[in-house]
């Protein structure tokens, strides 16, 4: 049955210009000869939670279930969703040392949105050359680069 949903490969990135600062996050999904750009940002964020929104960004296209391969340089979003999520939610939202999880708001928006799909996590080395890799980098640059102008043209 697996078969027969849609696969959907996504890669994303998330980058901040201080931390925190202005942030921008990129995505970009891949449905056979189909692709999608996702970018946008905040003026003031972190670079934690620009990696995550880019995967919110990129699950929350998704029109329908599918099986989905997200690529991330992220060890946070990934160790985050495939590791941590799980217990941080038993203890309620606490971490092991009995602090408040940072970004909740963005982790239970990740959980509600991939929740319909058959998702694969994988990580790789940001920076080292891979294509989509740094091509979700430059839109989330991109993202910065627009949100400064926009602060730039209010100023």
């Amino acid at each position: 049955m697996t078969s027969l949903l849609p696969h959907v490969v996504i890669h994303t990135d998330g980058a901040c210009s201080g931390n925190p600062g202005p942030g921008g996050f990129g995505a970009i999904l891949a449905f056979g000869d189909h692709e999608k750009e996702l970018k946008g940002g905040e003026a003031n964020t972190t670079n934690n939670r620009m990696e995550l929104m880019a995967a919110i960004a990129a699950f929350e296209v998704l029109k329908r279930p599918c099986r989905v391969d997200l690529h991330t340089d992220s060890q946070y979003l990934r160790d985050g969703i495939t590791k941590y999520i799980a217990k941080w939610k038993q203890n309620g939202w606490l971490t092991a040392d009995k602090k408040p999880v940072k970004n909740v708001d963005l982790w239970k928006r990740l959980e509600a949105a991939l929740a319909p799909h058959q998702v694969r996590w994988h990580w790789l080395r940001g920076h080292s050359g891979h294509a989509q890799n740094e091509r979700a980098d430059a839109l989330a640059r991109e993202a910065i680069a627009e949100i400064r102008g926009a602060g730039a043209a209010l100023g």
